[in-house]
């Protein structure tokens, strides 16, 4: 990461703590004016204001406090700071790419739930088998023909059909658009983590 990345960082997350603060601020004030709002009416005789005013007081307060607080979190980037959006893998880099035929596999097809590496098989997970690869290795998958890609660890060995070069879970073969024909022309490039 260069230096100018990293002041951009800074200076977006000083301004996403500036705007949360403010909001912060915000929300105090709908607080305390509820509050105030609330003693207000108690002190009021009954049939002035309906009794239910006071739930409706605190209900519009939370409203807008949702209104406010949540979409700024998202336009700044602090509603899943840790996690990067799928496609991403900002510390990997291609060591290597193979081209063929990917098909898919399930905890049923599979004749039961154990793979390879000892881990449990879940048919919505991002794994997949291959044949040579080391256990762990992680791979970008990419369906050439709708150019969809999805990294998948490899957890299991196969594919033992000839002329296949990987099987994914069912749920990434879902994710990639091949669920339904059963098998697509893929390429994957397999990645390699670098040390920053």
């Amino acid at each position: 990461m260069g230096p100018k990345i990293g002041l951009e960082i800074r200076k977006t997350s000083r301004q996403a703590l500036i705007v949360a603060g403010i909001l912060g601020v915000i929300l105090l004030g709908i607080f305390l004016l509820s509050a105030y709002y609330e003693s207000f009416i108690k002190s009021t005789p009954r049939g002035i204001l309906p009794m239910n005013m006071t739930r409706k007081s605190k209900s519009v307060a939370l409203a807008l406090a949702g209104v406010i607080l949540f979409p700024s979190c998202s336009a700044t980037g602090l509603g899943n700071p840790t996690h990067p959006t799928r496609g991403q893998e900002p510390n990997y880099a291609v060591e290597s790419v193979q081209r063929g035929k990917a098909s898919w596999y399930s905890v049923k097809t599979n004749a039961g739930g154990r793979t390879a590496s000892g881990a449990s098989l879940s048919n919505h997970s991002a794994t997949a088998a291959h044949k040579t690869l080391p256990l762990g290795t992680q791979v970008r998958v990419t369906n050439e023909s709708n150019g969809k890609s999805e990294v998948v660890t490899i957890t299991d060995r196969g594919p033992f059909v000839r002329g296949r070069i990987i099987d994914v879970t069912s749920g990434a073969a879902e994710r990639l658009g091949f669920l339904k024909r059963g098998i697509a022309m893929v390429k994957v490039e397999v990645l390699k983590r670098i040390k920053i």
